[in-house]
């Protein structure tokens, strides 16, 4: 191998190198988001709350979720946020039934 090749194959190397660095640091992001997302739900604030509910609204049907919401239900004071997070709850439970009917409807 001459030092030209040699060059290029570790410019190639530390390319692909800072290229993983950078997929595990978005995933190590993603995740702390997620967390804090799911933390402002119960937030003194209800701006974050809003904001917390809009996150969850995008998530994909989980019991997880769909428990968290409950939890949160039974917990919020403001009827506007309780009414945006029982129409989450219907719709992760619609979806849930549709993809394998593991959740049920609570009365």
């Amino acid at each position: 191998m001459d030092a030209r090749t040699k060059r290029t194959l570790r410019i190639v190397g530390l390319v692909a190198l800072a290229v993983g660095l950078t997929g595990v640091a978005s995933v190590l992001l993603v995740r702390d988001q997620i967390s804090r997302q799911r933390r402002n739900l119960f937030n003194p604030l209800s701006l974050k709350r809003m904001a917390a509910l809009q996150h969850m609204a995008r998530q994909r049907a989980s019991v997880d979720h769909v428990n968290l919401l409950r939890d949160y239900i039974n917990w919020e004071p403001r009827k506007i946020l309780r009414n945006r997070a029982r129409a989450i709850v219907e719709r992760m439970e619609q979806e849930a039934l549709e993809q394998n009917g593991a959740l049920r409807s609570r009365p």
